[in-house]
This record gives structure tokens, sequence and C-alpha cells, in this order.
């Protein structure tokens, strides 16, 4: 999911509950404007701090501790990725999401458009 700096999300993406969410990543961010892209350690690779550069963005991830050279992060900035983390927090208040009722992918993605619309609307 993408959000906004204001916590309201954005995009939505329903990956496989086996794959890692960095695989879904650069699909979140095909197309997509912006000025950072907060994103914790998992989602460092150098092949999603390139996709991000090429998207005209700034990369605020902080390194993996296995990483040779650390690369440095913005540690203000980062302070904002919490955003994210609210906004998945005011959908798990929908109990429909937050217990995943929805047997098919399609329905359960059409409830998450429904509660992020719910969110915008308040």
């Amino acid at each position: 999911m993408i959000c906004d700096t204001l916590g309201r999300p954005l995009r939505f993406l329903l990956a496989p509950s086996q794959s890692h969410d960095i695989l879904a990543a650069p699909a979140l961010l095909e197309g997509f404007t912006c000025q950072a892209v907060l994103a914790d350690r998992a989602y460092d690779t150098n092949a999603l701090r390139s996709l991000v550069a090429d998207v005209g963005a700034e990369a605020v991830i902080p390194s993996t501790r296995s990483r040779s050279t650390l690369i440095p992060h913005d540690r203000i900035i980062y302070r904002c990725r919490n955003r994210i983390e609210r906004c998945f927090n005011r959908l798990k208040h929908f109990r429909r999401f937050a217990t995943r009722y929805d047997r098919r992918a399609t329905h359960f993605l059409a409830f998450i458009h429904l509660a992020a619309a719910m969110i915008w609307m308040t």
C-alpha cells in the first residue's frame, strides 16, 4: 500500500501471502510521482533504490546491517514512516478487513477500496 503524507491510502496491491512485500513494491511505484519513498530495512535493495531514483524521488530507507557500506538516510524524514502504520491501523478498525472474511481477492480488494474511501471522507 502507498499512502500520502497525511496517512491516507492512495494505492493498493494484493500479493500472495507467501511472497515478500518487496516483490510488489515496483508495481506499486510504477507511474507514481513523489518526492520521497519511505520504507523500513526490509526494502533495502539496490534494485528498489534505483527504481526510486528513476521515479525522481529520494529513497529514505535505512541500510540493512549486512551491507558492507551503509547508505545514509535522512532520519528526520524517516520518522514520518509511522504514517503508513497508522493507515494500516485505521483500516484494521474495519472488522471485515482485519479478519479477512472475504475468500476471494476481488471481494477483499473491493472492500479495501470502500474502507479507503471512508477514511478519505473523515
